[in-house]
């Protein structure tokens, strides 16, 4: 792996790590240190998503006009004020409006990571995206568990980290990701198909990458419900929040663990929709088995089943869409792909708490483990038509001959 493609992996680390601070305790701390409902703190939730879903398409379009290294500085400038604040001022309204604000920031920074990586390195590939995938989720193990402890000490304690550790980013990105860009070919800055003037395989491939955004749309609210309504299950349950966040230290530690595994797959499977396939598998039987689960193991169990159906999931939907975007469009796509993400983590809080809120969890995953059949005819069907297309333009050009 290319050197510059490490600076950017520790980059993403850090990052997420001062993320990771926040937000697997958000419904913990607005539901008990603040007193609100599930559903009110899932809508604060999806607040935050909302902008960061803003903050994604302004990022993924800024990172085609302007390149990574503005964008990504401004998106963390906003994200590491934010910060700054929110460690003095974090009653409810300041944390409502600071939490939009570094989602908004956050947004913007991550298509651009996705971006910058396939750009940098795009003979790697799948290894781009994965590499970014892998900072972020290391950044989650660290940020989760010492997340969990600083909130066993002081709730306030986090917010002071999460300004710390964005300041980190910050110093970083001014200092080293500019030369990477400097070193960069504009011919990086590209998609993987080559029809930039043709406007109706265009609209085919956008098509396909919102045929493939239903199913990642629908995989994201389902996982994002160990964020927002397991999390509290789990404080029913009597587990600990520091038990908790090991959960998510879990998660980081295993993704990290797993790679070698990812590896010898994509060696005997290359093709990222058969990754899909399998994944969103795992993610079904990960809800039923936590059907049944009422003790710290069972929930280790099932994160563990979770995340071994991520790896192959989560890596493999933006490839794809890098291998749809046309020329000069990478930004772009990573953007919409990422806001699709986003709008799964926004919605899913307020549907799970809104479920949970007037009936029972259980209801909850009954409905999950049915809309986790969608992905699979969305992952067979997404590309129907840009295939339609390319064989309908290949008989033209065969006619004109």
């Amino acid at each position: 792996m290319p050197k510059h493609i490490w600076i950017l992996i520790i980059g993403m680390a850090i990052n997420v790590t001062g993320a990771s601070f926040i937000w697997p305790l958000n419904t913990i701390y607005m539901h008990n240190e603040l007193g609100k409902s599930l559903a009110f703190a899932g809508i604060i939730l999806m607040l935050n998503q909302g902008f960061a879903i803003l903050g994604n398409l302004i990022g993924g379009t800024l990172f085609d006009k302007i390149g990574g290294y503005k964008t990504i500085m401004l998106g963390i400038s906003i994200s590491m004020l934010s910060a700054t604040v929110l460690a003095f001022y974090n009653s409810i309204v300041p944390y409502m409006i600071l939490l939009m604000t570094i989602g908004l920031g956050s947004g913007m920074v991550k298509p651009s990571m996705f971006a910058f990586a396939s750009s940098a390195w795009p003979e790697g590939g799948r290894r781009a995206f994965n590499a970014i995938y892998v900072a972020q989720n290391l950044g989650v193990a660290l940020g989760a568990s010492l997340g969990g402890f600083f909130a066993s000490i002081s709730f306030s304690l986090i917010f002071v980290a999460n300004a710390v550790t964005f300041l980190l980013f910050f110093i970083i990105v001014l200092f080293k990701f500019k030369p990477i860009e400097q070193k960069m070919d504009n011919v990086a800055y590209t998609g993987g198909m080559d029809y930039q003037e043709d406007k109706g395989k265009d609209k085919a491939s956008f098509r396909a990458l919102m045929i493939l955004g239903i199913g990642f749309f629908i995989s994201w609210i389902a996982y994002v419900q160990w964020q927002s309504t397991i999390s509290s299950y789990t404080q029913e349950l009597g587990i600990s929040v520091s038990n908790y966040s090991t959960l998510w230290t879990i998660n980081g530690v295993l993704i990290i663990a797993a790679q070698p595994l990812v590896k010898l797959i994509g060696k005997w499977i290359p093709s990222p929709r058969v990754h899909i396939y399998i994944g969103n598998t795992i993610f079904l039987f990960s809800f039923i088995y936590i059907l049944f689960a009422e003790s710290f193991a069972s929930f280790v169990t099932g994160m563990i089943i979770l995340t071994l159906g991520e790896v192959l999931v989560w890596p493999a939907v933006p490839t794809l869409a890098d291998q749809l975007a046309p020329k000069g469009k990478s930004g772009y796509y990573q953007g919409l792909i990422n806001s699709i993400a986003t709008g799964g983590r926004m919605l899913g809080p307020v549907l799970g708490g809104l479920v949970v809120d007037h009936s029972n969890i259980h209801y909850l995953f009954y409905g999950l483990i049915f809309l986790l059949m969608v992905p699979y005819l969305t992952t067979y069907l997404y590309d129907r038509g840009l295939l339609k297309q390319k064989t309908v333009s290949s008989q033209a050009e065969q006619h004109l001959s």
